[in-house]
């Protein structure tokens, strides 16, 4: 009987995931140049959710998989697939206006949003220390964040908005992701993360249809073979590769401690964006990632400090 992956291996294999997500955020980067943001938002959920669903059903790869009735459908629908339509359209344009990084940086920030939204503040120390955690955070964020407002400020005009759009839409990605991330949780009483993951996306890929038709028929699409291997490797490597070592390791690790390893997401999208886009980092992107980093772990030990048991 097998014993199952060891943590070395699932620690090696979260590692990789990183590796290959850091490539999939600067692979979208490299693709929006070019591609307009629907579109690429469309052919990526399709492509991932349609291959999830094909693997699902036919082969034992992912583990096994049910049809959601018709009331998990209906929420699968407006509780996961309209919010991460919205939230993959706001990723993509946020890349048109800042750094593959420091978007990053924004999504790394995410999982301290989740913890906020779980509860309202109250008088112990766990309160405290999840609240600490989300302000510091924040302090990663407006680091980043300031020197652009800075810029914008001392110029005294609109015309330089495009310096800030960005990361304002960024750091809106990260809302959005963790508001996503919360709204799925419910969805684990009855699938499992490939399952919620793979129903998700080929909604959103139907609800992003229209748009990226529109955009198709309205203006002059490049077609290089670049741009199909940049997208076919968010699909395969960032999409199915790097979701299914996640959720092998959710079956074995708690979440909390999974979640640990997003931390250097920023540092393995800023270190795919320096090497292929020529985005180095800015001055302010290490500060900002060390206040960010900081608050994730120490919001995380503050979530998991209530659900652990008592130590003699």
């Amino acid at each position: 009987m097998s014993a199952g992956p060891s943590n070395a291996a699932l620690a090696a294999g979260l590692l990789f995931a990183v590796f290959l997500w850091g490539g999939n955020n600067a692979a979208v980067g490299f693709l929006v140049r070019d591609w307009p943001p629907f579109w690429i938002g469309f052919s990526r959920a399709a492509g991932v959710g349609l291959l999830m669903l094909a693997l699902l059903r036919w082969t034992p790869w992912l583990g096994a998989t049910c049809a959601p009735d018709a009331a998990l459908s209906r929420a699968l629908w407006w509780r996961g697939g309209l919010p991460l339509a919205v939230y993959i359209v706001v990723f993509t344009v946020a890349l048109q206006f800042t750094t593959v990084a420091h978007v990053a940086v924004y999504l790394g920030a995410s999982p301290v949003w989740v913890l906020l939204m779980e509860g309202k503040p109250k008088r112990n120390s766990i309160s405290l220390k999840r609240y600490f955690a989300a302000a510091l955070a924040l302090a990663g964020v407006v680091v980043l964040f300031w020197p652009k407002l800075k810029a914008v400020g001392e110029a005294g005009a609109m015309v330089n908005a495009h310096h800030w759009l960005g990361d304002v839409l960024g750091f809106a990605a990260g809302w959005l992701w963790a508001g996503y991330s919360k709204l799925c949780r419910g969805f684990g009483t009855s699938l499992t993360g490939v399952e919620i993951t793979a129903h998700t996306m080929w909604r959103a890929a139907v609800l992003l249809a229209p748009f990226a038709a529109w955009e198709l028929a309205t203006r002059t699409m490049v077609w290089r073979w670049d741009l199909a291997a940049a997208q076919g490797y968010c699909i395969v490597f960032g999409g199915l590769v790097a979701f299914g070592i996640w959720h092998s390791a959710l079956r074995c690790w708690p979440t909390s401690r999974v979640f640990l390893f997003n931390n250097l997401i920023p540092l393995s999208t800023m270190a795919w964006a320096w090497a292929l886009l020529n985005q180095p980092p800015t001055e302010t992107f290490w500060v900002a990632m060390a206040l960010v980093a900081t608050g994730v772990v120490l919001g995380q030990s503050s979530y998991r400090k209530p659900d652990a048991p008592a130590q003699k």
